[in-house]
Formats: structure tokens, C-alpha cells, sequence
């Protein structure tokens, strides 16, 4: 392990040590007004120390469970580690959670306090709190809080005196949570998963051994903390690594964040890849034809190289002097424009990324390494790195923390020291959901290959069986239409039915940019230009181009073009950007059907 880790350490001695060997380099950064505040690792581990009492004057006791409702700001970060170091159990709870999910999260937790964004998110707190089926007591409001309507404001609990709470922290164990993480979840309940110690720092440490960064690497944390993965990346490994974590509150200013960061590691999910590319795309396709050809020229040198080093050996020197020169001359200045420049390691996981997308940023020097894993893999399970070697396309080999094993029947199974004891029932205890051999089956189909990479194809319960009793994968089919970058989003359907649809959504960068190149004025007007032939006679050799290259039973025979670009408010995507299929199949069942008519 890391000089900073032994296997009987918590996560509180990561602050501990970091405050007391790198007390001045910068922690945490956050937008103030105009402007950016930072906070030191001396002024972390000293912020940390007040809370740490604030919580504890308010009751909270070790084992406590605490939920935490805020976007990315410092208030977040530093809550979540003083609620650790007082041994309470926290919990993020997705801001697009619904209602009822954030009330099943409540009474199911246990938790007997809540730290809220704003006086408008209390609101929907309020009943909660009032409500004798749960368990809270105390309702902490980080902005506007009305102590009329009961809240706790939360700048009297960051100015509490550091007292003896904190030092709690030197009684947590290995084996004691350290946090409980609710599935997001494409249909039923969430589940809470069950994370220690013991098995994140084991996690962390497999994985650092595996990525090549410069010291005290910054780090931009835009994902919601709920999600597994800006866990790890965003607030855990920090810690180990004693990071720069900038606080993006907004995914809209993302890129103004990257351009101002700058950083050499970059994770986002595939749809976040996907807009960074059709962003740079839109632009590519906006320059004059000299100036493109010759980008289109440097990226060929750039996707040589890729293969080269996918292949793994020396890049032959004489490549390795023209990707230099390219690098320089053509890609660096596209790369500036998203705040990539500097990214030496890209990743990304949640979901199969559309290999045209992959192939995309190989072209301009940045192989995305996919990952793989699930909030009971504590995130990363599988992963390719440019030191351990990689395939594009695949989600990589294991940590050597964890066992991978593929069932006859293509489903992935998980055991290992990074992989969870169970998840939480309502009384507080955990439930295994391994098998009797330690194996945890995840619910993804994929295959191993001769070199131990990994690629994932779908998962299981999304499997589309049609009324002819053929298997198909609804991602592969949508990834392929998704090649053609005209298409945005898509969602393939035919569960029990003879044959494929689509519902298809174009893609809002490159469209506009696309017809303005054809001569196609619609004044801005977004449902015009959707609906317009040549954008619906483009998707149509989309469409029919991806069934060229797809099996007869894998063929979308039909298509219906959308307008409204789906997300996480409007329901059509997890916090995580994947598709809850249930929810488009119910919302959209008369376009679907329709597609079926004669």
C-alpha cells in the first residue's frame, strides 16, 4: 500500500497525515463570485475539526447515519469527511432523486440528520422530518436557512470550537462503514450498499498502483458525490493522493472549469465523452477546408500512434517525431478549447462507450481508458491504464484486488477484497448477496479474452428477446446508430416483437453546425430544424447505415426522430446518464406502438 495506508487504517488517517506532511499544499478549490477560494490541506483538517463538533453538538453519535442533498460545493466535501471522522455513516442522495425515492432513502437509512442545499430543497425535508416514520431529527440548511421552519443553519455548526469529537476519528476500526451508497438505479427500489474502511483503502490502493500521475494531481469533481465513481475520484482518493480537488457546482461550466484546471486526469461517463466530442466536432467542422484537412491529417498520425501503444512496445521513433510535431501544431490548440490539453490519463465507465466516439478523442492524442465496475465493486473493478496496457473498446483487466469470472450464461461475476460485504437492510444489518463460493454476480454480460481484458456487452436484464426468440444487445444496437454524429441519443425497443424500433434524438452540437453547411436556415428554431427532410432523410442513412453492419434480428426496421434531448430532470436518465429504459418505454409507448402499426 502507499506509504500513507496500512491495513489498519480508516480514511481519517489520510487527513490526518496529509495535514501534518503537506499542511500548505491546496485541498480544495470552489467558485467565490468571480474568483476562486482554496483551502489547504492545515485549513481541510481544521474546518473538518469544527464541523466534526457541530455534528456532534447536534447528537450525531458513531453509527449514526447522515444524508447529505448538495451539489458540488466545499460544503459537501467537508461535511461528509467530518460526519467520517466522528464515526457517523454518510449518505449523498442524488439532487434529481424523486420524491418518493428520497423518502424511501430516509426511513430506510435510519438517518437522524439531514444537510440540505437551500432553503427550497428543505421544503421537500420538512415533511420528512416531521414524519414519525423516519428517523431524523435535525434538518441543516446550508444557504437561507429559516429557523422558523425549524432548520439548523449550517455556518453556526462550521464555526463550532474543535472539541473532543474529533477525536473520535483514533476509535474507528477497519471494518466500520465508512459510507452507505444508494444505487441510482434503473427500476425498483434503491439498494444501499455497504462500503468500510477497510475495503475502499484497498480499492484506493490497487488503484493508484495502476495510474501514472504527476504528484498532488488536481482533480475536477462535477459529478454528483452520490455516484460511486466521483466518490472515489472526487473525495476518497484525494485524500490518498493528497490531490487538488475543484469543486464544479454547475456540469454546464464544466468546460470553463477544465480550461481554468487544466488537469492531467479526466473521468466522465460516455455521455459527457460524447458531448466534449460533438463540441469539438461543430467547431472542426466550422474551419476552413485547408485548416481542416490538415487536423484530419494530424489525427490520423494520432490514431497510429494509439494503436501502437494499444499494441504495447516502443512506438516506432520515427511515428513518436511526427505525433510529437502534430500533437503540437494541430491537436494541443483543439484540446485547449475543452481544457484537455494536459490529460494523461482519460477514463471513462458507466456504460459501453460508442466506439466512433473512442476512436474520436484517439485521433486527437487522448485514448479514453475504460474502466468498469459497480457501486458493489466500489466503483472501479476493471480498468485499462497506459502503463498496464489497454484495449480500446474493452473495459480492461482486473485490480489485483478482485476475481473476474464469466457464467455460461455471459453474466460477470466479482469476488475480492474490493468488493462489498452486502448491502444494508432497514434494521441496520447486512445482507450478503454473494453466492456460497464469495462470487457476486453483477448483472453485465460480457467476455474475457486471451490477454484478461474484459468487454462488456450489456446487461442482463436489458436484453431484448423478440417474439422470434432472438437474443440482442439494446446497447450495441444503439451505440452503432450512434456512430453517425448527427445522432445524439437513441433507444432501441422490441421486447416480445418481431422486430426492432428506435426512438432517436439528434444530437443539439452538431446538428445546427450540420445544416448550416448544407444551407439550412430554420432561425434557431430547434423543432424546425429536427423536423426538417434533409435532417430526417440524414437520419435515414444513419439508421440504415447502422443496420448494414448488424445482424438481421439486431435491424432497426424502424425510427421515430425526437425533438426534447433527454437528462436526469426530465427522467429519461440516471444521475449516472444511462438510460432508464422503463421510463422511456411508459413515456413514449404511443410513439413505440405506433411503430408497429400497419
Amino acid at each position: 500500500m502507499p506509504p500513507a495506508v496500512s491495513p489498519d487504517h480508516t480514511l481519517a488517517h489520510l487527513l490526518e497525515h496529509n495535514a501534518a506532511v503537506h499542511p500548505d499544499l491546496p485541498a480544495l478549490s470552489w467558485r467565490s463570485g468571480d474568483d476562486w477560494a482554496t483551502l489547504t490541506w492545515a485549513e481541510v483538517n481544521a474546518a473538518v475539526a469544527r464541523l466534526a463538533q457541530g455534528y456532534a453538538s447536534l447528537g450525531v453519535a458513531p453509527g449514526d447515519r447522515a444524508l447529505l442533498m448538495m451539489g458540488n460545493r466545499p460544503e459537501h466535501w467537508l461535511s461528509d469527511l467530518a460526519l467520517v471522522h466522528i464515526g457517523a455513516v454518510p449518505t449523498t442522495v442524488y439532487g434529481t432523486a424523486a420524491p418518493e425515492q428520497v423518502a424511501y432513502i430516509a426511513r430506510h437509512s435510519g438517518a437522524r440528520v439531514a444537510v440540505v442545499e437551500d432553503a427550497a430543497v428543505a421544503a421537500a425535508w420538512e415533511p420528512l422530518a416531521a414524519d414519525p416514520a423516519t428517523a431524523l431529527e435535525s434538518l441543516v440548511v446550508v444557504s437561507g436557512a429559516d429557523p422558523g421552519r425549524g432548520h439548523l443553519d449550517y455556518a453556526d455548526l462550521a464555526a463550532t470550537p474543535a472539541g473532543d469529537a474529533f477525536e473520535r476519528r483514533h476509535g474507528l476500526k477497519p471494518d466500520d462503514l465508512l459510507t452507505v451508497v444508494y444505487t441510482s438505479g434503473t427500476t425498483g427500489d434503491p439498494k444501499g450498499v455497504a462500503v468500510t474502511h477497510r475495503r475502499m483503502l484497498a480499492n484506493l490502493a490497487a488503484l493508484d498502483s495502476l495510474i501514472d500521475l504527476p504528484e498532488h494531481a488536481a482533480h475536477v469533481c462535477y459529478l454528483p458525490l452520490a455516484h460511486i465513481a466521483e466518490r472515489d475520484l472526487g473525495l476518497y482518493l484525494p485524500l490518498l493522493r493528497a490531490s487538488h480537488v475543484w469543486m464544479c457546482d454547475d456540469p454546464a461550466r464544466l468546460v470553463e472549469v477544465l480550461r481554468h484546471v487544466r488537469p492531467p486526469q479526466f473521468f466522465g461517463v460516455p455521455r459527457v465523452w460524447e458531448k466534449l466530442a460533438s463540441a469539438l466536432r461543430a467547431g472542426i467542422a466550422g474551419l476552413p477546408e485547408e485548416q481542416r484537412a490538415g487536423i484530419e491529417a494530424a489525427m490520423a498520425v494520432a490514431t497510429e500512434h494509439t494503436a501502437h501503444l494499444e499494441r504495447g512496445g516502443p512506438v516506432p521513433p520515427e511515428l513518436a517525431g511526427r505525433f510529437a510535431a502534430v500533437r503540437d501544431l494541430a491537436l494541443t490548440p483543439i484540446l485547449e478549447k475543452v481544457g484537455l490539453d494536459r490529460v494523461v490519463w482519460a477514463s471513462s465507465a458507466s456504460a459501453p462507450m460508442p466506439q466512433e466516439v473512442v476512436r474520436f478523442w484517439a485521433g486527437l492524442g487522448v485514448p479514453v481508458m475504460d474502466a468498469w465496475g459497480l457501486t458493489e465493486s466500489l466503483g472501479v473493478a476493471t480498468v485499462n491504464t497506459p502503463t498496464a496496457g489497454f484495449r480500446l473498446g474493452s473495459v480492461g483487466r482486473p485490480l489485483a484486488t478482485v476475481e473476474v469470472r464469466v457464467a455460461d450464461d455471459g453474466e460477470v461475476l466479482l469476488r475480492g477484497e474490493t468488493v462489498f460485504d452486502g448491502y444494508v437492510d432497514a434494521d441496520g444489518a447486512v445482507r450478503s448477496a454473494a453466492d456460497a463460493e464469495g462470487w457476486f454476480a453483477t448483472g453485465d454480460i460480457g467476455r474475457l479474452d486471451g490477454d484478461g481484458h474484459l468487454w462488456i456487452t450489456d446487461r442482463k436484464k436489458e436484453i431484448i428477446v423478440t417474439s422470434g426468440g432472438k437474443n440482442v444487445s439494446p446497447a450495441l444496437v444503439e451505440n452503432t446508430l450512434k456512430e453517425h454524429p448527427l445522432v445524439g441519443q437513441v433507444y432501441a425497443h422490441g421486447d416480445g416483437r418481431p422486430y426492432l424500433v428506435a426512438l432517436v434524438v439528434p444530437d443539439r452540437e452538431v446538428a445546427p453546425v450540420w445544416a448550416a453547411a448544407r444551407g439550412i436556415d430554420t432561425g434557431g428554431d430547434w423543432d424546425a430544424l429536427v423536423a426538417h427532410p434533409e435532417v430526417n432523410a440524414e437520419l435515414e442513412r444513419a439508421v440504415a447505415a447502422a443496420n448494414a453492419r448488424l445482424s438481421r434480428a439486431e435491424q432497426v426496421k424502424r425510427h421515430r426522430v425526437l425533438a426534447g434531448e433527454w437528462g436526469p430532470d426530465t427522467g429519461e436518465l440516471t444521475p449516472s446518464l444511462k438510460l432508464r429504459r422503463r421510463v422511456i418505454r411508459d413515456k413514449y409507448a404511443v410513439e413505440l406502438d405506433g411503430l408497429y402499426d400497419a
